[in-house]
């Protein structure tokens, strides 16, 4: 007996979306295209019915801060509070976490000499909130207990893409090593390209965009030729957060993958926007 990988979503998580999601502004011509994505995300997960998902995002210094900020972080909590960080976003439901398989995951990390952060008590905020409400809009309770896994996006020196796809595959060894037959989906979330400030701010890469969503299911490894500073370069300050992607992606395994669905939206809050979900081919 172990756990069962159902598959890998990807989505974008862009604190206007979560004002769209207040304000009812999904069927508005600025974010109905964006919208449109995540009903057959939300008719997979219906079918894959997961029990848990291992979330791979960054935190905008509701955890962490720049004086105190880890590379890895993993919520090993019962339960994990959403708040709003700065935005002025709704507070969402609280998460219910899997502390079992939290520290199985944290073991294995360790193991494979991952230096990570365990937290016992940790807040989400809109970068993983927001995927689970484009994912599950009319639950009144989250119908998935949560890992959560923060990678730092955000401070110089930043986790090379090779590293993080690294940590997604220690990720995937516990996953196989987890002897209950929890249902899993993995999650990367953030992105795409965008920067929000400087002299580049409302910059977006679509070729880079397309690329990644191009390569992730069968051929991983051309995203990590490039390190994190290169990826800045192309893709925008805050477009590293394709490393949550190819963490995710990491996590998933070698096993061949098929794309199930994929929306990609150009402008969101001036920052291109996608979802993917992969599953086994």
């Amino acid at each position: 007996m172990s756990a069962t990988i159902v598959g890998g979503y990807f989505s974008s998580h862009v604190p206007g979306i979560g004002g769209a999601i207040a304000r009812g502004d999904q069927r508005e011509a600025y974010w109905k295209p964006f919208f449109d994505g995540y009903p057959p995300v939300q008719r997979w997960l219906a079918d894959a019915r997961p029990d848990v998902a291992v979330v791979f995002y960054n935190d905008h210094g509701l955890n962490f801060f720049l004086d105190a900020l880890p590379t890895f972080a993993v919520g090993a909590a019962a339960e994990y509070p959403n708040e709003d960080e700065g935005w002025g976003l709704p507070v969402y439901k609280t998460f219910a976490g899997d502390p079992g398989l939290s520290w199985h995951i944290i073991e294995e990390l360790v193991g494979s000499d991952f230096d990570v952060t365990m937290c016992q008590r940790m807040k989400v905020d809109h970068a993983l909130s927001i995927p689970f409400e484009l994912a599950y809009p009319d639950a009144d309770a989250w119908p998935v207990k949560i890992v959560p896994i923060a990678i730092n996006t955000v401070q110089y020196p930043l986790p090379s893409p090779r590293r993080c796809h690294a940590l997604g595959q220690a990720v995937h060894r516990a996953l196989q090593n987890w002897q209950d037959d929890t249902r899993v989906v993995v999650v990367g979330s953030g992105g795409l390209s965008h920067q929000l400030d400087g002299a580049r701010a409302g910059f977006v890469n679509a070729d880079y965009d397309r690329f990644c969503l191009d390569h992730l299911a069968a051929d991983p490894q051309a995203l990590l030729r490039h390190s994190a500073e290169e990826v800045a370069a192309i893709a925008g300050t805050q477009g590293v957060e394709i490393l949550n992607w190819i963490a995710a992606r990491g996590a998933l395994g070698d096993a061949p993958l098929c794309e199930v669905t994929r929306n990609y939206h150009i402008p969101i809050s001036n920052t291109a926007a996608a979802t993917l979900v992969l599953a086994s081919a």
